[in-house]
């Protein structure tokens, strides 16, 4: 049986991957299971010891980092991913963040709100060192804090770090001058916001992206699909706990900047792009950067329109 993905990338699957994909579970969505079959099958023909994946909110980066868990396993590669969102500052922490730079870090999300020193540390350790444990904090979205951390060991084949805004590049000053929705031209009129938030990618994140050995991009459609996506997942959170419409779309304008510039950027900077449609499915699979796009900044420029 051919798979559809492999074809799709021009690459045929091999006979571990077509073995993987069939012993994924049945439940999961078809084209994630191909892709995380054909990804882990190449990582252990490459030994590719560290990888970013990074996309839109909803685009499904925590089902695929389930898939290659569990892919890893049936290849005989053991794959450990840590996610983005574990790594938020904690709330008393973006309090004082909120109180010292802009009221605006008080919402988790967007960089600056994240622990990447401690992430670094945690990839940098288990990369060196497969015996000493290394203490991954979780976070509760919920009650929005840190609620514990669990320890995980080495030795690890390849480490995964998901998160929607990893592979994120930083922007020129002059682009942040202009605001681009509502909660930039009301909240963070002097741009003091974006600009910390493009130092932190300049930065730290810039750091923790140096360590990938590979960069994958889930890139969403649109932004309304972000917006629809997010909107479903929080549809499956507790009644309690949810959003509200105006909430929801309050909190996506944090995203918007940064999600817009990766749309626009990463197709061409990526070294593996899985393009998704409207209906979540993929569209399209490039493995290897592009070449005839690579620098083309008109081309990027229409893709963030």
């Amino acid at each position: 049986m051919a798979m559809r993905l492999a074809q799709m990338a021009g690459r045929p699957a091999s006979r571990a991957a077509l073995a993987c994909y069939r012993g994924l579970p049945e439940d999961a969505p078809e084209d994630y299971r191909q892709l995380a079959a054909l990804l882990v099958d190449d990582w252990q023909r490459r030994n590719v010891a560290c990888v970013g994946i990074g996309g839109g909110q909803g685009a499904g980066k925590s089902t695929l980092a389930a898939l290659l868990v569990r892919a890893g396993e049936l290849l005989g590669r053991r794959v450990l991913t840590l996610s983005l969102d574990d790594f938020y500052l904690t709330r008393a922490e973006r309090s004082r963040l909120a109180a010292a730079v802009h009221p605006l870090f008080a919402t988790r999300g967007p960089p600056g709100t994240h622990d990447i020193a401690r992430l670094l540390e945690a990839v940098r350790t288990l990369k060196a060192d497969g015996t000493r444990p290394v203490a991954v904090p979780r976070f509760d979205k919920g009650a929005d804090d840190r609620a514990g951390q669990t320890p995980v060991q080495g030795p690890v084949d390849t480490i995964v770090v998901e998160g929607w805004c990893i592979g994120a590049p930083a922007a020129e000053s002059e682009e942040l001058a202009a605001p681009i929705n509502a909660l930039e031209r009301d909240e963070d009129a002097d741009a003091r916001w974006r600009t910390h938030i493009n130092n932190a990618l300049a930065g730290p994140y810039a750091a923790l992206h140096h360590e990938f050995d590979e960069l994958i991009f889930l890139a969403v459609p649109d932004l309304e699909a972000v917006r629809r996506w997010r909107t479903e997942q929080e549809q499956e959170r507790p009644s309690a706990q949810r959003m509200t419409t105006a909430d929801l779309a309050r909190f996506i304008a944090h995203y918007e900047r940064i999600t817009r510039r990766m749309v626009g950027l990463l197709p061409d900077r990526a070294d593996v792009v899985v393009a998704l449609n409207a209906n979540h499915q993929v569209a399209g699979l490039r493995f290897g950067r592009a070449q005839a796009n690579l620098g083309d900044e008109a081309a990027a420029k229409n893709r963030l329109a």
